[in-house]
């Protein structure tokens, strides 16, 4: 079972050894800044993971009470009205059918309602930290979008941004930033992990493919330096 399923503490952990990674390799580089709010993120979304796989309690406790206390109204009211002098006749049964099924339904409508308040409520929760962990990678993408294998080869213009990591260095940072987005990815799994809810599950899926396109950027950009260095070798 340990195999089957994220442990929320292991990608804290691994989270956590990154952010370490990055701050002794660029501690004067805003992905310093990036990979510090990811750790906060993953321990918000752990613990909130962790809180929609359980049953909210509170909300579960007010459905059934107003479920009871709808039927308890109910079956008082059909045992108070007054059935002296009602004539059984079909025309008579039709009128009494008709606004009593009309109400069934609309009880019916609202019961169903109240039974799908909690999953609502977590849906809620779960498709806000989406949000917020599709904006991390974002981000994250925004840090690598201008380092540029190519940089130190070309001539710079005015507008050329400035040329601060070149080589080895260059391709460490790509593959700082690709793991990051994969482990942004893992954030989101954790909630289509424990709140099985269908648009939870596409929110999650969403998270994933965007992280996936972006690190096949990334990871375009290091196969760059493969070339360059077979180039330079030949030369």
């Amino acid at each position: 079972m340990a195999y089957k399923t994220l442990n929320s503490e292991r990608v804290i952990e691994t989270i956590d050894r990154l952010e370490k990674r990055v701050s002794e390799r660029f501690p004067e580089s805003g992905l310093v800044n990036v990979a510090g709010q990811l750790a906060n993120t993953a321990r918000q979304c752990a613990d909130e993971s962790e809180r929609l796989r359980k049953p909210i309690k509170p909300i579960r406790l007010t459905v059934y009470t107003i479920w009871i206390l709808g039927a308890a109204a109910l079956i008082w009211v059909a045992f108070t009205l007054p059935y002296e002098g009602l004539r059984w006749e079909a025309a008579s049964l039709v009128q009494v059918l008709e606004p009593a099924m009309n109400l069934a339904v609309l009880v019916g409508l609202g019961v169903l309602g109240l039974g799908q308040l909690e999953e609502r409520w977590k849906r809620t929760k779960a498709l806000a930290y989406l949000h917020e962990l599709r904006s991390i990678a974002h981000v994250v993408d925004m840090h690598q979008l201008t380092k540029d294998p190519y940089r130190s080869k070309l001539k710079t213009t005015p507008s050329s941004p400035g040329i601060s990591l070149t080589g080895p260095l260059l391709e460490r940072y790509l593959d700082y930033c690709s793991e990051m987005l994969s482990l942004t990815g893992k954030l989101a799994a954790l909630f289509a992990q424990s709140c099985r809810d269908v648009e939870v599950a596409a929110g999650a899926s969403d998270v994933e493919q965007l992280t996936t396109a972006l690190s096949r950027k990334i990871w375009q950009k290091v196969m760059v330096f493969s070339r360059l260095e077979n180039d330079a070798a030949q030369l």
